[in-house]
């Protein structure tokens, strides 16, 4: 028996969601704990299209942006610890609570998402998470989020 990922590069991440430039919003996934709890990575610069009106002359990640990077850790973490690399796992918003916003993210900042399952299990479609969004260990966003999977059949 092989051991289970506890972190995934963007090549794995790329085989686990379909997202990709300009809306792959995760690095890397890392501490990746089954899927009950993980850390995602996203390099923030000035590159990514968003800043161009989100504001001209002084760039901030909008708001929508970091709950999607959070999604898309959560999408990772479930997706490595039921293998679902190369069989084409969909995520959708289903609903977004409790989202709090206190720091601008700008170019230059790591963002390190910090996710935990709070409902879901292997087989389920529907799946809750709460997480939170830190630079440099300061809090720039937290929220709760239910996800549908949907889940290639086998």
């Amino acid at each position: 028996m092989t051991e289970p990922l506890k972190s995934a590069d963007i090549h794995l991440i790329q085989r686990l969601i379909p997202h990709r430039y300009p809306f792959l919003l995760v690095d890397k996934v890392v501490d990746i704990d089954g899927y009950q709890s993980a850390r995602g990575i996203k390099n923030v610069t000035m590159n990514e299209p968003h800043f161009q009106g989100h504001f001209p002359g002084k760039p901030i990640m909008p708001g929508v942006t970091i709950i999607e990077a959070m999604a898309q850790t959560a999408a990772v973490m479930v997706g490595t610890a039921l293998n679902m690399q190369d069989r084409n796992m969909l995520v959708y918003f289903m609903a977004i609570d409790s989202a709090k916003f206190r720091r601008m993210v700008v170019p230059g900042d790591v963002l390190e998402m910090k996710l935990r399952t709070t409902r879901g299990k292997p087989g389920g479609k529907v799946w809750k998470f709460s997480g939170v969004a830190e630079v440099e260990g300061e809090l720039a966003a937290e929220a709760e989020f239910t996800a549908m999977m949907d889940l290639p059949k086998e």
